[in-house]
């Protein structure tokens, strides 16, 4: 069977841009209801629930819209450096709320951009193993261009999903779009940093690493 080819670089800024969008359509859209409640309606039980619904969803959109210009933007040059320090407060911001919680280890120093895009995306990767939430924890090993990470996912039913393992280590059978583009995009970043990032059951837990 042949594998199908991945995707060119065209095509992979375009499911990069479907996979933000797809991100940011959840809260934009709850602004838009919250918006249209406040004006429909003169009850003032409404008008303050739809305004709540609106901060809540701006804040989660601006979480979100930070993270991404983080761990998929530019972010400057190619020898650019980021600090640690907003890599975990944006990670924060995306990762945390009332199911799910952050414990980030790692000191806070100027790593090379595509390491700290490489551990973000690792984040993706691991909060999609507790599909219920849990705890995050997130270590470094090694130290500056030699540096890799560790992430430990605990929570109720965490599993590796499905089809997760081959995309990471380039061996998915099918073609890559805006669903499996992110983890297919975090083994490009890992190669580019000369580390493979992996998978694996730790009794109830999942390791994703970086080496």
């Amino acid at each position: 069977m042949t594998t199908p080819a991945a995707p060119d670089a065209l095509e992979l800024a375009a499911l990069m841009c479907s996979r933000v969008c797809h991100d940011l359509i959840s809260p934009v859209a709850a602004i838009v209801n919250g918006l249209e409640v406040f004006d429909d309606s003169n009850e003032q039980d409404d008008r303050e629930f739809a305004l709540g619904l609106i901060r809540k969803s701006a804040r989660a959109a601006s979480a979100k819209l930070q993270f991404c210009r983080l761990a998929f933007g530019a972010s400057g040059s190619p020898a650019a450096q980021i600090d640690l320090g907003d890599a975990e407060t944006v990670a924060r911001g995306f990762i945390e709320d009332d199911k799910t919680t952050l414990t980030w280890q790692p000191a806070r120093v100027f790593l090379p951009k595509n390491r700290v895009k490489l551990l973000l995306n690792m984040l993706i990767v691991a909060q999609q193993t507790i599909p219920r939430g849990g705890a995050l924890v997130v270590e470094m090993t090694g130290e500056g261009e030699t540096a890799g990470f560790r992430i430990h996912a605990a929570g109720l039913s965490a599993r590796i999903p499905q089809n997760i393992v081959g995309l990471l280590d380039g061996a998915h059978p099918g073609s890559i779009d805006a669903h499996v583009v992110q983890p297919h995009y975090t083994r490009l970043l890992a190669q580019a940093c000369g580390l493979a990032v992996s998978l694996a059951m730790d009794g109830e837990a999942v390791v994703v690493s970086a080496a």
